[in-house]
């Protein structure tokens, strides 16, 4: 998913940070809330930050200037909402791009755009349409994070194509965006399974350590809580 530097011509790479920016800008609103209100929480944002870093740094080779790997965004997109967890992912791929050569500064609008804010932005979406039908918390979870990851991609793969569109005779924007989707499932479908299976596990374990911040969160409530631990004991 990291389009690497240089690779996206003009107006693209511009046109991604002017998009990524009205995100950012509430990302950082909403943070700062966080830090003056529920200050008992940053310890888990770390981890949240953290967990993003360490999964979106495992990469495999996928489409030509890119690549496939999980995301990790999921889990902050469930915990602290999409607009936070744009803010981490932008100081994640900054980090990545200047220390790691994974991505690039000119392209770090359009990958925090499609990795920090598409994606959870699905996420958070699922999660709270899940929880309002009352769906099993750990499947919900689960179905929130695979779907983030895989519209993470979906979004990759238009990125690519408005900025490379095929000839007319190959189909155009939609002959292109298609190629690139496929090429980029062959890696992401069993990838993005995988991670949504972690989270839940992840989620689980938060569950059983520190199910109040969940609470002070609004992510889960006390009644939710107590029915998940006396179904586990």
């Amino acid at each position: 998913m990291h389009i690497m530097e240089g690779f996206l011509p003009s107006p693209w790479w511009q046109i991604w940070f002017i998009v990524a920016i009205p995100f950012l800008v509430l990302g950082l609103y909403q943070l700062k809330k966080l830090f003056a209100e529920k200050r008992e929480t940053i310890p888990l944002l770390a981890v949240a930050g953290a967990f993003v870093f360490v999964l979106s740094s495992l990469k495999l080779p996928s489409v030509n200037g890119s690549c496939s790997h999980p995301t990790g965004t999921g889990l902050s997109a469930i915990l602290f909402g999409p607009f936070i967890t744009s803010i981490l992912a932008l100081i994640v791929l900054l980090y990545q791009a200047i220390f790691l050569a994974h991505g690039g500064l000119t392209t770090l609008g359009a990958n925090v755009f499609s990795m920090g804010i598409s994606g959870p932005i699905v996420a958070y979406a699922l999660y709270v349409a899940g929880k309002k039908a009352s769906l099993n918390t750990f499947v919900n979870v689960f179905i929130a994070a695979t779907v983030a990851d895989l519209f993470t991609y979906v979004v990759t793969a238009g990125q690519l194509a408005l900025a490379f569109p095929a000839p007319a005779a190959q189909g155009g924007l939609l002959g292109s965006f298609s190629a690139f989707l496929v090429i980029f499932a062959l890696t992401q479908v069993p990838l993005a399974i995988i991670e949504g299976v972690i989270i839940a596990l992840v989620f689980k374990y938060i569950i059983d350590v520190r199910p109040d911040i969940l609470v002070k969160l609004n992510v889960l409530t006390q009644n939710t809580v107590n029915r998940i631990r006396e179904a586990a004991s």
